[in-house]
């Protein structure tokens, strides 16, 4: 059988380095402390026998090493360049077949949510699971290795454009969308999501 792997982007939690956005509305040590034991209690519930995990971690050295997160997954540097760049080689590198890649920052992904994206790479070239804000919080690919120079090129991120253009990179590939989620960037998302 075909081994999925599930890449979890992640950045050593520490103030002022993560959540950035969020920080500046409830400080930058609370935003820390959320992503940190948001990330563990995502790395816990996502862990299941139908993928393998792979932590992508920034920033490369200090992350390798890192005691915040479980050290039973294997871990590669995410490496420099905007997200496009860096998720773009982590497919590269990836062995064969299906790869999914998350961040660690959607506190709603259930293990069948990640189960469904894999399945709809089994008819499709490419998943992309929306976010509410135009975004994504999965992108994923049926054979990585094949993936064109302009794949994630010219998107502009953190804008309601990015999802788009990111399909828009890849124009010969079969994309399908999975589930839609909540992706947490501000107090307010933090808000919805307790309630």
């Amino acid at each position: 059988a075909v081994t999925r792997h599930l890449v979890v982007m992640l950045k050593t939690p520490e103030a002022g380095r993560v959540k950035t956005r969020l920080g500046g509305e409830i400080g930058m040590v609370p935003a820390a402390w959320w992503f940190r034991h948001q990330t563990r209690r995502l790395l816990r519930r996502i862990e299941d026998p139908r993928w393998q995990i792979t932590l992508a971690m920034t920033p490369d050295v200090k992350g390798l090493k890192s005691r915040q997160y479980p050290s039973h997954f294997p871990r590669i540097p995410q490496g420099d360049g905007n997200l496009g760049d860096r998720m773009a080689r982590i497919f590269r590198s990836m062995p064969t077949g299906p790869v999914c890649i998350i961040g660690g920052d959607i506190p709603g992904i259930q293990p069948h949510h990640i189960h469904r994206a894999f399945q709809i790479l089994g008819s499709n070239d490419a998943v992309f699971g929306p976010a509410m804000d135009g975004g994504y919080w999965l992108v994923g690919l049926k054979h990585p290795s094949r993936v064109p120079p302009s794949f994630l090129q010219n998107v502009r991120w953190s804008t309601e454009h990015a999802r788009a253009d990111s399909i828009a990179s890849i124009p010969d590939m079969r994309v399908a969308l999975a589930d839609r989620l909540q992706d947490v960037d501000t107090a307010d998302d933090l808000q919805s999501l307790s309630r």
